[in-house]
C-alpha cells in the first residue's frame, strides 16, 4: 500500500444552493480528497495553511481517519482561507460572492519529513507556485503524480501552470477547463494536445454527465450515479480526485486497466458528497454503503450484447 501525501486547501466554506444554505463550515481541496482517499486505508497526509480561527476538532477529525496534518502549518495571528459561493438552480453553475485568501497568500508549504518518501502526490488545486515548491521537496520522483487545477490559474499563472503540467502523469480537470488549456473543442482532441504538455493520462470531469479519461489513443467513460437529491456539488471534483488517487496508492497499481476502476471509485464516492453539504456525508459515510453503490454503478453500465 502506497503512501499519499495531498496539497491543497484547508478552508471555510459559506454555500448557498436552491436546497439551504450554510454558514462558516469544513472545505478546501485537500480536506475532500483527505477524507475521499481515507476510504481505502491509505497513509496519507495533507501539506496546507490555516488560521489560529481554525477548531482543532476539525484537524483531530482528520487524525482519526488515518490523514496526517503534520504538514498544516497553523499561523495563531492569522484567518483561514474563506470562500463562499451561491450556486444556480442548474447545480453546475455558481457565483463566486466571497474570497478571502488570508493565511493562503504567502503560504510556503514543508513537506514533513515523514512524507518525503511518498509513493503518490496528489496536487490539489492551489497556485502552481506551492505545487511545483512541493515537487521540488520530494527528493526521489513519486510512483505518480496527479495534478488538478482550474480556469483561474489558466488565466492568471499560466507558465507557472504549463511547468507543473510537465511534472505530472496524470490532470484532471473539467471540459470547459480542457477546451481553455488546450484550444480545442473536442475533447478526444483536447486530450491528444493536453498529453503532449507532458501527462500521460487526462481526465476530463464533466459533473452530473460522468467523466473522461484518455492514455494513448485509449478512452475509458465512466457516468455519474443518478441521483434523486443533490444537495452541494462543491466538494465533489476534490472527492473524485481522493477516491482516484486513494485507489490507486491501495492497490499500488498503475495501469489503464487499473486507473478505470480508480475512476469508478472515484465517482463513486462524488456521487456520496454532493447528498449534504460540506464534508458531513464524506465524514459519516460506511464502507457498507460504499460497496452498495459500487453494485449499483456495475449494473448501470454492465450490459451483454452479441456481436454479428
Amino acid at each position: 500500500m502506497g503512501k499519499l501525501l495531498i496539497v491543497g486547501t484547508v478552508a471555510f466554506d459559506a454555500i448557498e444552493t436552491p436546497f439551504g444554505k450554510t454558514d462558516k463550515i469544513l472545505g478546501g481541496a485537500a480536506t475532500y480528497i483527505g477524507l475521499s482517499a481515507s476510504h481505502f486505508g491509505v497513509e496519507s497526509g495533507i501539506i496546507s495553511v490555516v488560521g489560529g480561527d481554525f477548531p482543532k476538532e476539525y484537524l483531530e477529525m482528520l487524525n482519526k481517519k488515518n490523514i496526517d496534518t503534520s504538514g498544516v502549518e497553523i499561523i495563531k495571528d492569522g484567518k483561514t482561507f474563506f470562500w463562499s459561493g451561491k450556486y444556480h438552480n442548474d447545480l453546475n453553475f455558481r457565483d463566486t460572492l466571497i474570497t478571502e485568501l488570508n493565511v493562503l497568500a504567502d503560504f510556503n508549504p514543508v513537506v514533513p519529513e515523514n512524507f518525503k518518501d511518498c509513493d503518490f502526490l496528489m496536487l490539489g488545486n492551489l497556485h502552481p507556485a506551492v505545487q511545483m515548491s512541493v515537487i521540488k521537496q520530494i527528493p526521489k520522483r513519486p510512483k505518480l503524480v496527479v495534478l488538478d487545477t482550474m480556469n483561474f490559474w489558466m488565466d492568471n499563472t499560466l507558465d507557472e501552470l504549463m511547468d507543473v503540467i510537465k511534472k505530472t502523469d496524470v490532470i484532471a480537470i473539467n471540459d470547459e477547463e480542457a477546451r481553455q488549456l488546450s484550444g480545442e473543442y473536442s475533447l478526444v482532441k483536447a486530450a491528444q494536445v493536453i498529453q503532449k504538455m507532458g501527462p500521460k493520462y487526462v481526465i476530463i470531469k464533466k459533473g452530473e454527465h460522468g467523466a473522461l479519461l484518455f492514455n494513448k489513443g485509449k478512452v475509458f467513460f465512466a457516468p455519474a450515479l443518478p441521483l434523486e437529491e443533490v444537495f452541494d456539488p462543491t466538494g465533489a471534483g476534490d472527492t473524485f480526485a481522493g477516491g482516484f488517487i486513494g485507489y490507486l496508492a491501495s492497490t499500488h497499481d498503475i495501469s489503464f486497466e487499473n486507473m478505470k476502476r480508480a475512476v469508478i471509485y472515484g465517482s463513486n464516492l462524488a456521487s456520496f458528497s454532493v447528498e449534504k453539504f460540506g464534508t458531513e456525508r464524506m465524514e459519516s459515510l460506511s464502507h457498507q454503503e460504499i460497496q452498495d453503490r459500487l453494485q449499483q454503478f456495475k449494473e448501470l453500465t454492465q450490459f451483454e450484447i452479441k456481436l454479428k
